[in-house]
């Protein structure tokens, strides 16, 4: 397609660029080999990314924003490099999904702008469209033919996800509530040939996933869902069993029966002190925070600490990162004299502690270490479903509102959600949470949200590494043992900013 839109151009100083869904250059075509290195002088090579984040107004990164075909030409640059050029951007959109795939270019001198590029670049792009649609239904026959041959068996539960459609047989469809299906396109985001694990649905059941990507399908995978346990109480479809426990809940109410101190690590937002409240269990509970040593002072604020109010059977003191050496002493001591109440301490994740407070952290034997929601995909749905209850017990999160809502990354953690969910709900009176009702900037995240899981962690990482260096690229590179062109190359992929 791009050659025959090339012929097209011949003769003229005009050339094609194609680029991806994340506005990043994957190809071109030259007519000229004038313009082909002006445009290699000012870096609009392949792997270039020209979002108007980047360049500001420009043919490849406009039409995103606008969803629609522009043409930009000279002085309407944002960027002085590319005043010298007239451009035609369209978007590409799947015929099937609608989301926009990419973005169709064509680049020439500003003195040679013609308006008949225009409508050439959008029959171009209706070919490209219409390819995609023919593709694409060859890729659904292929995915329905494997789910009509894997669901045979009626005692074998098998869910078919490719891209916008998603099959289920009756056995599936008995085990799964609309939440669930988030998690299961969380889940072969990853994959890229097979892959197994176990999960616990939203009515309580226990199973085992296998997932496999269905040969000549661009997404397409079946998963196949087998219950652990021989029995199964069924659950009415709608309810939450009520008997359903993480493994974090369950680390909580052992901590619950003992005495000594707890240690309780995460982001802010992470549930800090309803973990410490959970840990405490009916006992009577005094919390002394460190953000309020600036207003008392650290001999009023040390005092307190010695002295707990009459009565209080736990101490939760929140935020030691925030605590000087004197106070992080004071604290160690009263950790080894074993004080009568039971000391719970929340404090920062511990690979972000500086070593005054690690070493005071270390005197706990036991520690919870609270994971950050954006990696509790398989929790999500069940704590989205119990604050939305806490507010409003008659609407419900429909499926694709909650991919969207797992597809964000959530720095604010649980105390960011809730926030979200009370805005909703006091606009929303009735029926299901669509994508709609969404607050905009968290009905969509860009190529964060396409991210499968391993992709996050890596963009964890790499983001953990660079806020440890201070934003250094060599330390950063040295820490996480790659070179600093990996560096670069991994943190332009996974959309981490500079």
């Amino acid at each position: 397609m791009l050659d025959e839109l090339a012929t097209r151009l011949v003769d003229t100083t005009f050339c094609i660029a194609l680029a991806d869904s994340s506005c990043r250059i994957v190809d071109r075509r030259f007519t000229d080999l004038r313009t082909e290195l002006a445009l290699n002088r000012i870096s609009a090579v392949p792997g270039a990314q020209f979002t108007e984040e980047h360049a500001g107004t420009n043919a490849l990164g406009t039409p995103f924003e606008v969803m629609r075909g522009v043409a930009v030409h000279g002085a309407e640059h944002f960027v002085e490099a590319l005043k010298a050029f007239s451009c035609y951007g369209h978007p590409i959109r799947h015929p099937v999904t609608r989301r926009i795939e990419g973005v169709l270019d064509i680049t020439g001198l500003a003195s040679e702008a013609n308006p008949l590029f225009a409508p050439l670049l959008q029959r171009a792009v209706e070919d490209i469209e219409q390819r995609l649609w023919e593709g694409a239904r060859q890729s659904e026959k292929r995915l329905l033919r494997a789910f009509q041959h894997a669901s045979r068996s009626p005692c074998r539960a098998v869910v078919a996800i490719g891209g916008e459609l998603v099959l289920t047989n009756r056995a599936a469809l008995d085990l799964l509530e609309p939440p669930d299906h988030a998690v299961l396109r969380d889940f072969v985001s990853g994959v890229t040939g097979s892959a197994s694990r176990d999960l616990v649905l939203g009515s309580g059941a226990a199973v085992h996933l296998r997932a496999e990507k269905v040969t000549g399908t661009a997404d397409g995978f079946l998963v196949e869902l087998t219950p652990r346990a021989r029995t199964r109480v069924p659950v009415p479809r709608g309810r939450v069993a009520e008997n359903r426990r993480t493994g974090l809940d369950q680390q909580l109410a052992e901590l619950s029966r003992g005495a000594g101190p707890v240690l309780i690590a995460g982001e802010p937002g992470s549930g800090r002190t309803s973990a410490a409240r959970a840990i405490a269990g009916p006992r009577t509970v005094q919390v002394l925070d460190a953000a309020d040593v600036v207003v008392v002072g650290e001999q009023e604020w040390a005092k307190r600490l010695r002295s707990p109010n009459p009565g209080a059977e736990v101490l939760v003191v929140e935020g030691i990162e925030l605590l000087s050496d004197a106070l992080c002493a004071g604290l160690a001591r009263m950790l080894a004299d074993e004080p009568g109440v039971r000391l719970v301490l929340t404090s920062a994740p511990r690979s972000e502690l500086p070593p005054r407070v690690l070493s005071l952290a270390a005197t706990c034997p036991s520690r919870v270490e609270l994971p950050a929601l954006r990696n509790r995909t398989d929790e999500f749905a069940a704590i989205a479903r119990t604050m939305l209850a806490e507010l409003r017990a008659d609407l419900r999160i429909a499926p694709s509102a909650l991919e969207a809502l797992i597809a964000q990354q959530w720095p604010g953690n649980l105390r960011e959600l809730a926030g979200v969910l009370r805005g909703i709900t006091e606009r929303r009176t009735a029926g299901d949470i669509t994508v709609a009702d969404l607050p905009v900037g968290y009905r969509d995240a860009g190529r964060t949200a396409r991210l499968s899981r391993r992709e996050r962690a890596e963009r964890d990482a790499i983001t953990e590494a660079l806020r440890d260096t201070g934003g250094n690229k060599v330390q950063a590179a040295q820490r996480l043992g790659i070179s600093r062109t990996t560096l670069y190359s991994r943190m332009r992929a996974l959309g981490v900013s500079r």
